[in-house]
């Protein structure tokens, strides 16, 4: 089981988010068929999702994280909301890289640094909040990072991380997200950079502990970390028949009436989880009747 604890730590003045997501990434692996780095950097892009989700207030709000560098993989997108339910794609999911090292996949070079990082928060109101900032390196992590601090204005730790194994399975896919307040003490600020300095790499980590709650006690160490709530994780699509016939609707009669008379029918697929959704003749035309 996938899950994601939110923790604090530093006598309240640090606030934490670890989550492990190998599960739900290979669900995802499966679906959309991603080739190794396609799948670390859609592994880090949903955990970071995850996270980001639990900073939201409320049922029904969600967030959206899209990562655009210019490079071959094109567009990340991630959709998370409070709940745990998280999805998420990418344009070119067969795109290989060189690898950095035989064991390190090259994320950056697959996503680029040529573009922006984009979040979107649906918090339920006319309009929705929308932050932007150009990448760091496409590596995510400090993608997201460097956009907490200028963007948002809150300093923030990310660290996400990726393990696959030769068959191209997901063996660990996990993350962190730490963020001081601004009462924060020296002598606590010191002793949490000395720890995120002089951490091993996440994968490893993530791979030897297993649990969030374990690589939690690694990195606030000393600090006195407490979990404030846990919950499982999963890839869920929120896709539907009525969503689809919304988005036929949404083309006019023209182009349903090109489709009645080219082809008889219509089959759309939801991109996030792939599941066709088939509309015959009659009930193409009773769509062109609610028009």
């Amino acid at each position: 089981m996938d899950k994601l604890i939110r923790v604090t730590a530093g006598e309240g003045q640090i606030r934490g988010f670890f989550v492990q997501n190998a599960e739900m990434l290979e669900q995802a692996r499966t679906i959309h068929q991603l080739s190794p780095v396609a799948a670390a950097a859609l592994g880090r892009s949903m955990a970071a999702s995850a996270m980001m989700a639990q900073m939201l207030k409320g049922k029904g709000q969600k967030i959206t994280l899209r990562i655009n560098g210019g490079g071959p993989l094109g567009t990340i997108l991630c959709v998370a909301n409070i709940e745990g339910h998280v999805k998420g794609l990418v344009d070119h999911p067969q795109v290989e890289t060189e690898n950095l090292t035989p064991e390190k996949l090259n994320v950056g070079a697959a996503v680029g640094k040529e573009g922006e990082i984009t979040i979107i928060k649906d918090l339920s109101m006319k309009a929705p909040y929308i932050g932007k900032y150009p990448l760091t390196n496409g590596e995510i992590a400090e993608d997201l990072t460097a956009y907490f601090l200028h963007s948002e204005q809150q300093p923030s730790s990310v660290g996400l991380s990726v393990k696959i194994d030769v068959d191209y399975t997901i063996i660990t896919s996990g993350g962190f997200m730490i963020q001081v307040l601004p009462e924060i003490s020296e002598e606590q600020l010191r002793l949490l950079e000395a720890r995120l300095m002089g951490l091993p790499p996440l994968s490893q980590l993530y791979e030897n502990l297993k649990t969030p709650e374990a690589v939690m006690e690694v990195v606030l160490e000393g600090l006195e970390p407490k979990i404030v709530e846990e919950k499982e994780v999963v890839f869920n699509c929120d896709c539907s028949r009525e969503r689809m016939e919304e988005a036929l609707i949404s083309l006019g009669h023209k182009e349903l009436k090109v489709m009645i008379e080219e082809d008889g029918e219509a089959e759309i697929t939801c991109h996030f989880c792939n599941k066709a959704y088939q509309f015959n003749e009659s009930q193409l035309r009773k769509l062109i009747e609610e028009l």
